[in-house]
């Protein structure tokens, strides 16, 4: 009887000490903000309020981009097999599912954009080895074919994004490089970045900065191909960074981190500063889980 009631206890204090450690694991640092966050290891997409609170969520997958459109709707997607577009509250609006081409064997999507000055749903097909430029009725205008040396329909490609100068960067996951096409196809600038890149945007100043994915690092390379700015695995003060995949700069300057795989002792998104200070921070695993990739800012209620 004693035995069994000191296993009890023992069994009672674990417990309690798992639900305070699993309220220590979520947690904002710094002045909270509202984001969209998505998981796949807890297969989770969702919208965090700033007080803590979910705006909405919904079940996944598996997932690698998103992008909020200024309408209120939504571009994602639950499977790889897939890019989806749903409104505010999460009611499906249409769904886009690619065909494999002759000869190929499977087809992946890794990224999509709506461009709002063109008025074109871009999707990037892994697989296919294309980006496809589709108008508002989702009819396709035209084909980008892709430069791929390590044909692979998940590692064809990671995220695809556009350039004030109507071009489209992609990382090529297998290939570890960054290169730039225009409309018709032609490689107008790459970077080689020796790593599985995951996301490169084009900054303002014409800069490109890169999440270099299992680099642990984010780099801003300047057109000639000079490191102008960067981040490592060890440089910021109590931070490891892992696999990082969305990257952005902030209209304040500093850089929006998304540091995938890195575990539970080290926040799954962090804001930095331009000299490397970490001045917000977000780790979750109460919701989410050490898969998730896709992370953005968005405007509070």
């Amino acid at each position: 009887m004693k035995r069994t009631l000191c296993f009890l206890l023992f069994v009672a204090c674990v417990a309690c000490v798992a639900c305070s450690s699993s309220s220590v694991l979520a947690q904002q640092k710094g002045t909270p903000r509202a984001l969209f966050a998505a998981d796949y290891q807890k297969k989770i997409a969702a919208v965090i309020n700033a007080d803590g609170s979910v705006r909405w969520s919904m079940p996944i997958r598996d997932i690698h981009d998103v992008q909020p459109l200024p309408n209120g709707d939504w571009l994602l997607q639950t499977n790889f097999g897939e890019v989806r577009l749903i409104d505010a509250s999460g009611k499906e609006k249409w769904v886009y599912t690619p065909k494999a081409e002759p000869g190929v064997q499977r087809v992946e999507i890794h990224a999509f954009e709506y461009l709002p000055k063109s008025k074109e749903w871009m999707i990037a097909e892994s697989g296919n080895t294309r980006i496809l430029l589709l108008d508002e009725s989702r009819v396709v205008k035209s084909r980008i074919p892709l430069q791929v040396s390590k044909p692979d329909p998940h590692r064809d490609t990671r995220l695809v994004r556009h350039t004030p100068q109507d071009t489209f960067l992609v990382c090529h996951e297998a290939d570890m490089i960054i290169r730039e096409y225009n409309r018709e196809g032609k490689v107008v600038w790459d970077y080689p970045v020796g790593k599985k890149a995951y996301s490169a945007s084009r900054l303002a100043n014409g800069n490109t900065l890169i999440g270099t994915g299992d680099g642990h690092s984010v780099i801003e390379v300047t057109p000639n191909k000079e490191i102008a700015w960067q981040v490592g695995e060890n440089d910021l003060a109590g931070v490891k960074l892992a696999w990082i995949t969305m990257v952005q700069r902030l209209p304040s300057g500093n850089t929006w981190i998304v540091n995938c795989h890195a575990g539970p002792e080290n926040p799954q998104i962090v804001e930095v500063t331009s000299d490397k200070k970490v001045v917000w921070s977000f780790l979750d695993f109460d919701r989410f889980g050490n898969s998730l990739p896709v992370a953005l800012p968005v405007a509070d209620k």
